[in-house]
């Protein structure tokens, strides 16, 4: 019995690793190693948003890919315009770790606003980030 107990305990353990290894480590985050191709751009999607009234964030994902030489994380932001008038849209990104990045939506006005009912995405890469944030702050306002 006590043998039974001792080969039990082990088969756990290894089923307790191989699921932290397949879920990114519990905690800890994907990594360029480990990560699927899109994910929740923080540690159990630890988010913190505050989006204009005027504003739905239509999509908030993450992935890595080559930027400057190096894998860095991404975000991916999609913002629907919900107001009745053509807007821009100020984002911005905190990190847990001090880092932030941000920009506007869209990034040039040479073809005009964002029209009613319309959306628009960038991407912003964060360099020398390679470890999912923990948290995340996302900002996302209209300019006047």
């Amino acid at each position: 019995m006590k043998q039974f107990k001792w080969v039990s305990l082990w088969a756990t353990s290894i089923a307790v690793a191989a699921v932290l290894a397949i879920t990114g480590c519990a905690g800890k985050g994907y990594t360029p190693e480990n990560a699927p191709g899109e994910f929740s751009c923080a540690v159990n999607d630890n988010v913190d948003m505050d989006v204009a009234g005027e504003a739905e964030l239509a999509d908030f994902t993450c992935f890595y890919k080559k930027w400057e030489g190096a894998e860095t994380l991404h975000f991916n932001v999609t913002v629907k315009n919900l107001s009745d008038k053509p807007q821009r849209y100020k984002v911005n990104i905190f990190l847990d770790n001090d880092k932030a990045v941000g920009g506007l939506i869209p990034r040039k006005t040479g073809k005009g606003l964002l029209e009613p009912g319309k959306a628009a995405s960038f991407v912003y890469p964060v360099k020398g980030v390679t470890q999912q944030p923990k948290e995340v702050i996302l900002k996302i306002r209209t300019i006047e």
